[in-house]
């Protein structure tokens, strides 16, 4: 199956074309521009290049979040538009698990996903590699660093973490005295490689059910309920 896969969910872009799990092609772009400007024409110039139209491929995929809001909104509305389209089947795969594909060839270790959530919080799950690819080992969640270092004291395995938040929770895991790996540079961050992997066992659905995953309110939304509350 051919898998044409988006991520948007933080500061770079990236766009990539699996076929039965290898990957064919990706474009990763971070150069200050916005999504909504890059994003489309990323893929058009990638599929160009390999000779290739939308409708050459099975499935559209895209990461639903968590992440920027904003990055999040501008892939989700882009798949909609390039999966009705093209009459083509679209994913929403989360985030954190296509960061946990970086490093499913570790084995023995938690794969922690880890990015910056602000407010003294990261966004975060845990995965173990397995023979089909990942194992999820809790949901999707919004947790602060400590929380982390407490259950993986309690956890016989090291935590390997990836993801824009690792820096931050390496260096608390090492000032607790927490066994704690780090991806490599290259891996650390979103990849559209990623949700590909993830959307081979995800869920084909129609373009339109597709919703993004925040996991807590944007700061407007909870400056709005703040104001409504002391109202």
């Amino acid at each position: 199956m051919k898998i044409l896969g988006f991520d948007s969910s933080a500061k770079a872009a990236s766009v990539a074309l699996t076929d039965n799990g290898k990957l064919l092609c990706q474009y990763w772009q971070a150069s200050g521009l916005t999504h909504s400007r890059t994003l489309l024409a990323m893929a058009e110039d990638m599929l160009k290049n390999l000779d290739m139209k939308v409708n050459d491929v099975d499935a559209v995929a895209v990461s639903i979040g968590p992440g920027s809001f904003t990055g999040i909104r501008i892939g989700v509305a882009a798949v909609k538009g390039l999966s009705w389209a093209a009459d083509k089947p679209a994913c929403g795969v989360s985030t954190l698990e296509a960061m946990a594909y970086h490093l499913a060839d570790r084995e023995n270790v938690v794969i922690c996903p880890v990015m910056d959530a602000r407010r003294g919080q990261v966004y975060n799950a845990k995965f173990e590699a397995c023979e089909e690819g990942l194992k999820r080992l809790c949901d999707d969640r919004a947790i602060s660093a400590e929380e982390l270092i407490n259950e993986a004291k309690n956890d016989e395995k090291i935590y390997f973490l990836v993801g824009d938040g690792a820096d931050l929770c390496y260096n608390k895991f090492k000032e607790a005295g927490v066994p704690v790996k780090i991806a490599p540079e290259h891996l650390r961050l979103q990849s559209a490689w990623g949700v590909c992997k993830a959307a081979e066992t995800g869920e084909l659905v129609a373009p339109d059910t597709l919703t993004p995953n925040y996991l807590r309110l944007s700061q407007a939304e909870r400056e709005r309920l703040e104001k409504m509350n002391n109202k």
